[in-house]
């Protein structure tokens, strides 16, 4: 088993089904209101580079809840490449706690961060991966059909989460249809690798740009926000990029009620509506309540925890 959690490709089809199964458990235990303390003694650091309302509570709160401590971290405080170095500072927290947690900008710090450290380290995102979330996706399609059954639908912007997503269909062979504009295309690596893992794992990868092609017959479909932290002065513009692309009833219309996922926050109005995101069809505060569920399971699998 990997030492760090920073990408889905890293790890198994195995490990990452055992993950799945003890965020389903946690999951029913939550909503019961009993917490196994499989995290108690523990000390998890989170440093934040990006704003965060769901990494960041998620995180803090799933850690209290199974027994743990966090520590909340902010990049002034820090001062990575400012005041010390990466590698020092996961020499240093590797003295200090049990495993960090880093959400930033950079992909490249993220590893650096678990090259020198002796501890777990958890990608809570960065530009270009987003593994956690793909993790709360899978437990999300779990809770309504077999996922390697379902067929998912992505429409929008080759961002960090399809990014993953796409390496987690690889793995697990799923059913992966991806609609973006050409000019803005999942990362070509990441695309490569992920059609690699396909070729063992089964999976069927398909990438177009044709919306209603996507999501025709789909069991869920899939979008997120056009513009990302960071790339604020492009959002006029990929407004009129990604027109086509919005999440709506009208592109509904192609699916037999295809559920509908989006990883939040939303632009209501923009690549999904309101409508539709609070209608009947949407399922996107599973997402966001998974999300609690399926770190504190990696959190487990990273740190030993044992639990029945």
């Amino acid at each position: 088993m990997p030492k760090d959690f920073l990408s889905v490709a890293d790890w198994s089809a195995e490990d990452l089904l055992s993950i799945a199964d003890r965020a389903a458990d946690l999951r029913l235990a939550h909503r019961d209101g009993k917490h196994e303390q499989t995290l108690k003694g523990r000390t998890i650091a989170m440093y934040f580079e990006k704003p965060s309302l769901r990494t960041h509570v998620t995180f803090e709160a799933g850690i209290a809840q199974l027994g743990g401590h966090a520590i909340m971290l902010r990049p002034e405080q820090v001062g990575i490449g400012t005041r010390e170095t990466g590698p020092d500072v996961a020499r240093s927290l590797s003295r200090w706690v049990d495993c960090l947690m880093a959400r930033t900008f950079s992909h490249e710090l993220v590893e650096e961060l678990a090259e020198y450290a002796t501890i777990p380290i958890i990608n809570g995102l960065t530009d270009l991966l987003h593994p956690c979330q793909a993790m709360a996706d899978f437990s999300t399609i779990a809770q309504f059909m077999e996922p390697r059954e379902a067929t998912l639908a992505y429409v929008g912007d080759g961002n960090n989460v399809v990014n993953s997503l796409l390496l987690l269909a690889g793995v697990l062979g799923l059913r992966l249809k991806v609609a973006t504009p050409s000019s803005h295309r999942p990362d070509a690596k990441i695309l490569a690798r992920a059609e690699m893992l396909a070729e063992g794992s089964g999976a069927e990868i398909t990438l177009g740009e044709d919306p209603v092609e996507a999501v025709r017959g789909v069991d869920f479909v899939y979008t997120d926000t056009w513009t990302s932290m960071g790339q604020e002065a492009e959002a006029e513009t990929r407004r009129t990029i990604f027109r086509e692309y919005q999440v709506n009833d009208g592109l509904l219309a192609y699916t037999d009620n295809a559920r509908v996922m989006h990883c939040l926050p939303a632009h209501r109005g923009e690549e999904v509506t309101a409508a539709v995101l609070d209608g009947p069809q949407s399922v996107v505060f599973d997402q966001a309540e998974n999300r609690l569920h399926a770190q504190n399971a990696i959190l487990e699998h990273l740190l030993g925890s044992s639990f029945s």
